[in-house]
């Protein structure tokens, strides 16, 4: 018995379904659409202004990474002993080599 109630709504229920209820939807048009590109052009804009803006900051001023501030040391260099300078050593004479007399000379 309760199946059969079953089944009769089902039917019922599936004979209200009509051709137009499956029909796909018009896609959106008009203003939405409008937003949508306005939207994404000002975003376009927003990217390229901060790069060019990040360029200008990092390369073009005069305190930008390629142009570093040297920085002081911490403390004072401190001279703690004068060294003395040697004498580099003299270098030896080479020992005399003899000489072959040319035998065509």
């Amino acid at each position: 018995m309760t199946e059969d109630r079953l089944r009769a709504a089902l039917t019922a229920r599936a004979a209200q379904v009509t051709h137009h209820d499956l029909r796909r939807e018009l896609p959106p048009h008009g203003r939405v659409r409008g937003l949508r590109v306005w939207y994404g052009r000002v975003l376009a804009a927003l990217a390229v202004a901060a790069t060019v803006g990040a360029v200008c900051l990092l390369a073009l001023l005069p305190d930008g990474p390629s142009n570093p501030v040297p920085v002081l040391p911490a403390r004072p260099p401190e001279v703690t002993g004068h060294p003395t300078p040697e004498a580099p050593p003299m270098p030896e004479p080479a020992p005399e080599t003899p000489r072959v007399a040319n035998p065509s000379g």
